[in-house]
């Protein structure tokens, strides 16, 4: 394409390839559960299972247990950070990525909100200091919650408890967060990230306290680096969406001498490390099944270039639920859930394959995974065409004038669907058969 002001043109076809490249999603990775973690800076983890599918989707090998005796043997931690949510990253990373949104977090508690009226009275620095003095050994919220109103006893204990959890880096020990955990031991159970981890760092204590503006700007310059190589080519409000913080600007100016810049395809600059892979946008891709509350559809300001014609509103809900999403040709097709066949009734199903039809005394070893499909405004197509076996111009500009969503009807993307739900049974519940059903 022609160039643009910034530089080469990119349309959301690029931007697309290069971000399932940059997330591996274009292709499974040998990479270790560690690494993986790291080079996405951190998956999201408010459910605690989130993070299983969304490594099982980038990595060639993966099995639950890798991922859980990484959190019992503390190289990895769930933690709140960007957006002020909470997400699994590497041990490594937690006071860092902690530091840089503790000053939005304690911001908020000062502002017109229930915590921050409730609160009002509260010297934050003291319920900080009280907190991490509770938490060197792990407590509940609601225990947490009650051991500070000893101090204050006139403030509600939990907002009390949601002020530490804004002020404090807490991580959620396990048994939390294992796969397939539940009952006595599993109730969301905090302690500070330097009482868990065993380390310190004053530096980061400074950014996180924002009193030491060089290296305030020096640890968002490093953040916005990693945020380039897992989800560039990006704007800066790209940055600030996915990091929930304001004025990374600067950081993107102290970067800009070795970056590349482009034109993206509504004419706004975009940035990118020179290196980082940027497959052209007609590049083949497998039919992907990314998990619920993937920051593949988290990521950006502009979410087209991963959905497409789908509206934010039907992957994300009005409570912030995100639905794990199938992709076909790079773009949302629809929504998948899999559970163990009765934990809800099953659905009307156009169609479906499963190896025989389970019966009540074998329905415990089926999991039913079923495909919604999401369709944009009536009347919407496909941005481009899809690459076919066949390549011949009708075949084209017929599958051009189809959405994603209506691809799900196509054989081959029928059965490399069903290979993907089936290889997540075996992966998440071995030894269970999948029945996959394609919704109306």
């Amino acid at each position: 394409m022609p160039d643009g002001r910034f530089g080469p043109r990119l349309s959301h076809d690029d931007l697309n390839r290069a971000l399932l490249a940059r997330q591996h999603l274009d292709a499974p990775r040998d990479a270790s559960v560690v690494d993986e973690v790291r080079h996405l800076v951190g998956l999201q983890s408010q459910v605690p299972s989130s993070p299983y599918p969304a490594l099982w989707s980038r990595l060639a090998a993966f099995a639950p247990d890798d991922l859980g005796s990484l959190l019992t043997d503390r190289e990895v931690v769930r933690v709140a950070t960007l957006r002020g949510t909470v997400h699994l990253v590497a041990a490594e990373d937690a006071l860092g990525l902690t530091a840089l949104v503790r000053p939005t977090l304690a911001a908020y508690l000062r502002a017109k909100n229930q915590h921050g009226t409730s609160l009002a009275d509260v010297d934050l620095d003291d319920l900080e200091e009280v907190a991490r003095d509770l938490l060197a050994e792990p407590l509940t919220s609601v225990e947490l919650g009650q051991r500070l109103a000893r101090r204050w006893p006139d403030v509600d204990p939990k907002h009390l408890a949601y002020g530490a959890r804004c002020l404090l880096p807490l991580v959620q020990v396990p048994p939390r967060g294992l796969w397939g955990a539940s009952g006595p031991g599993t109730t969301t159970t905090w302690t500070t990230a330097q009482a868990w981890l065993g380390r310190t760092d004053a530096v980061l204590d400074a950014v996180a306290h924002d009193t030491d503006p060089d290296a305030v700007l020096a640890t968002r310059v490093g953040l916005v680096r990693r945020y380039l190589a897992a989800f560039g080519p990006a704007s800066v409000v790209d940055a600030q969406r996915w990091a929930g913080l304001t004025r990374l600007k600067a950081a993107f100016d102290v970067l800009r001498p070795g970056l590349v810049t482009f034109t993206g395809p509504d004419g706004k600059e975009l940035f990118d490390l020179p290196d980082a892979p940027r497959p052209p946008g007609d590049a083949p891709v497998p039919t992907i099944l990314a998990g619920d509350f993937d920051n593949l559809v988290l990521a950006h300001d502009d979410r087209t270039r991963v959905l497409g014609d789908v509206p934010v509103k039907s992957v994300v809900s009005v409570n912030g639920q995100v639905a794990a999403t199938v992709l076909v040709d790079g773009r949302v097709a629809g929504a998948w859930t899999a559970r163990p066949a009765g934990a809800t009734a099953s659905r009307r199903a156009v169609r479906a394959t499963a190896e025989g039809t389970p019966t009540s005394a074998t329905a415990h070893a089926v999991v039913e995974v079923e495909v919604r499909p999401l369709h944009g405004p009536a009347g919407a197509t496909s941005a481009r065409a899809a690459p076919t076996a066949a390549g011949s111009d009708a075949v084209t500009a017929r599958d051009a004038r189809r959405s994603p969503a209506d691809r799900l009807g196509d054989p081959a993307v029928i059965d490399a669907l069903v290979a993907r739900a089936e290889d997540w049974v075996r992966c998440a519940w071995p030894g269970a058969r999948a029945h996959v059903a394609v919704l109306e």
